[in-house]
């Protein structure tokens, strides 16, 4: 009876020990998603040369798990939410594919340098960028996206507004 009550003990640990190797991989899409995280500041001066920035933060998963180039390709994308402009693009390091399973997950940060305030003129219609514009303060926000090696696109994300500093 003691034995008994023994090997069946120690099949039921060597089954609850043998639970983690047999957790499925995760399932996510193809197709790179992200997600807004985090912004480290939301003020900004407005300086020459990039003197100020703000951190972006945003997490990720790719579901075949093909992320970044070895050429060095840019793979994010950053846009000026106020006029669609592109801002410089940056590089995600590249990531080999291992496993079946190849879904993969995480966080990116990147530094974004200050951006000019823009004004239009009421009466002319005319815009006007940096050191020109006649107003103290200004906003903006970023849209990020991703590109995997597949060229597959990931959604867009926004940013919070971020009070500019012009003067």
């Amino acid at each position: 009876m003691q034995k008994t009550i023994w090997t069946i003990t120690t099949l039921l640990l060597l089954g609850l020990l043998a639970l983690p190797f047999c957790v499925k991989p995760p399932d996510y899409p193809k197709e790179p998603v992200i997600e807004f995280v985090s912004l480290s500041k939301n003020v900004l001066l407005q300086t020459p040369f990039g003197q100020d920035s703000v951190v972006i933060t945003f997490s990720f998963t790719d579901g075949d798990g093909d992320l970044g180039f070895q050429d060095g390709e840019e793979s994010i994308f950053i846009k000026d939410g106020r006029d669609t402009f592109q801002k410089p693009s940056y590089r995600i390091p590249y990531i080999d594919q291992q496993g079946a399973g190849n879904g993969i997950s995480g966080e990116i940060s990147i530094v974004v340098p200050t951006t000019c305030c823009t004004y239009t003129d009421p009466l002319t219609g005319i815009k006007i960028a940096c050191e020109n514009v006649p107003i103290a303060q200004d906003s903006v926000f970023y849209r990020v996206s991703i590109k995997d090696r597949s060229e597959n696109i990931s959604n867009e994300i926004s940013t919070p507004w971020i009070r500019l500093i012009c003067k």
